[in-house]
């Protein structure tokens, strides 16, 4: 999900360990309590929590373990159109769904007294409201605060109008926007250890608390409680936690293409022995590669490379929170002539709405070619026909596919979406500004490495959200295609721009 105008996210970072007593071979161990505050209440709380976050921070950094995050949705825009997950905040916690966000920075959740907040889903979660005076650990986060600053610099916060209030303004491709303030609450982590998953890990972060959403946001049909935000600018949670050593500087996911939908979602790195990496173009706030040509059936279609060049106006990135996948005008043609060139004898070729579609009673595996998006470093993403192509009715024993890629109308801007990222191993290695990919079934487990100073890995498995429903009123399948994006987020010339 690619933000157009963007102002606010800020993070600071601690845990909080619940520990156990503490028994070896059978006896008790024996502890010499010493008070480090006096007996006469002339302490302030500031400095207590000061002290506890210290702490905490130290619980968390020699827990080790792997942060796990459940995972629900699709990417099939007739049923869900997003992946997301669950996240608990504040004291006590609070469940929140939030959409998997790899094309912004900022987690942000509604908030009480939040105007135009969706309150019921279409897609059988509960939506909440956060409440700052509700949490016991909660503190909203002032224009003074140097985190705050942190934000104004990556336009990601903001210091609005006379208030002292550290603020936020998002504005998306698709005209939905969002605003609010930012707030310093607890996160609680599920932790993988030993291959058993513990759930008394939290992180003090700083989030956004909307109180006022536009657009597709307002809708009710597939409604969430806000966007977890996974990019790599300095106020993403991923960054926050990296920052203080909390969490590795690497996350990973993989989305399940099947109707069922959900898969897996880890701050780590997936270790698998297929994976392929590509660099990051440096410089840049969203994850941006190097696309250096695309292939259809093995052959290197004429585009020329410059189409694909990074700049303000163009180039090509990484984005979960986009359902379809854009191709850059100019190589749009090419590459759906090079398709329809090729099952020109075994299908039907058609126009639905302004879309190349094609009938055809035959496993689109078996008549569409394969498609590789080639890559600097020598990494090139392979797709399947289920990777570029939507399923769009079926009559009688015949189906209509259609081009899953879609243009945008003067722009030269690649954004490769949930549909080309479904059924595949995507390691986002920020500390090493690489980005890396394999074919991989995402309903099983997975080994993922938190390169700690033991080298430890642990097995993470596919889950789906216990309490997420099952996915229920599948709408018509003849549904204009321009439209069957719930959440893409577009960005125009300024979106590769800190605005």
């Amino acid at each position: 999900m690619v933000a157009i105008v963007r102002t606010g996210v800020s993070v600071v970072v601690a845990v909080v360990m619940i520990q156990a007593a503490t028994v070896l071979c059978g006896f008790p161990a024996k502890l010499t309590l010493e008070r480090d505050f006096p007996t006469n209440h002339g302490v302030e709380l500031a400095q207590l929590r000061g002290r506890d976050r210290i702490r905490h921070g130290r619980i968390l950094q020699s827990s080790g373990g792997v942060i796990d995050f459940p995972v629900a949705g699709t990417y099939d825009p007739f049923l869900v159109g997003l992946y997301y997950t669950k996240v608990q905040l504040g004291n006590p916690p609070k469940d929140f769904f939030v959409q998997i966000d790899t094309g912004s920075d900022v987690l942000w959740v509604s908030c009480n007294s939040c105007s135009g907040c969706p309150e019921t889903s279409g897609l059988q979660i509960q939506l909440n409201f956060f409440d700052p005076g509700s949490s016991s650990t909660a503190s909203l986060v002032s224009c003074s605060d140097q985190i705050c600053a942190v934000g104004v610099q990556s336009s990601d916060s903001a210091c609005l109008g006379q208030s002292n209030q550290c603020a936020y303004v998002f504005q998306y491709g698709d005209g939905s926007g969002t605003s609010g303030y930012y707030v310093m609450d607890m996160i609680h982590l599920d932790i993988v250890v030993d291959s058993a998953m513990t759930t008394n890990s939290s992180a003090s972060v700083m989030f956004g608390c909307s109180t006022s959403q536009t657009g597709d946001l307002t809708k009710s049909d597939r409604a969430i409680d806000g966007i977890f935000g996974f990019g790599q600018q300095d106020l993403s949670v991923i960054s926050q936690l990296s920052s203080r050593g909390l969490a590795p500087k690497v996350f990973s996911h993989c989305l399940k293409g099947d109707d069922s939908g959900g898969g897996i979602l880890v701050l780590g790195e997936i270790v698998e022995p297929n994976v392929v990496y590509t660099p990051l173009v440096p410089s840049q706030p969203h994850y941006n590669l190097n696309l250096q040509s695309i292939s259809v059936n093995g052959r290197v279609l004429p585009i020329n490379p410059a189409v694909f060049a990074t700049s303000n106006s163009q180039g090509t990135i990484i984005d979960s929170g986009t359902t379809l996948a854009y191709l850059a005008e100019e190589a749009y043609d090419t590459f759906v002539a090079a398709i329809t060139n090729t099952v020109s004898q075994s299908t039907q070729s058609i126009f639905l709405r302004g879309n190349q579609c094609y009938m055809t009673s035959s496993s689109i595996s078996d008549i569409f070619p394969l498609v590789s998006l080639n890559f600097a470093g020598g990494a090139s993403l392979v797709l399947r026909p289920q990777d570029y192509l939507i399923q769009q009715s079926s009559v009688s024993g015949t189906t209509v596919w259609c081009v899953g890629f879609q243009k945008i109308p003067g722009q030269g801007i690649t954004i490769l979406g949930d549909l080309v990222l479904k059924d595949k191993i995507f390691i986002y290695d920020l500390a090493n500004q690489r980005i890396g990919w394999a074919n991989y079934d995402c309903s099983t487990s997975v080994n993922v490495s938190t390169a700690t100073k033991t080298g430890k890995s642990e097995f993470v498995n596919a889950g789906q959200l216990s309490d997420s429903g099952s996915v229920q009123n599948q709408p018509n399948r003849v549904v204009l295609l321009s439209i069957l994006v719930l959440f893409v987020k577009l960005s125009i010339f300024s979106g590769f721009l800190h605005l």
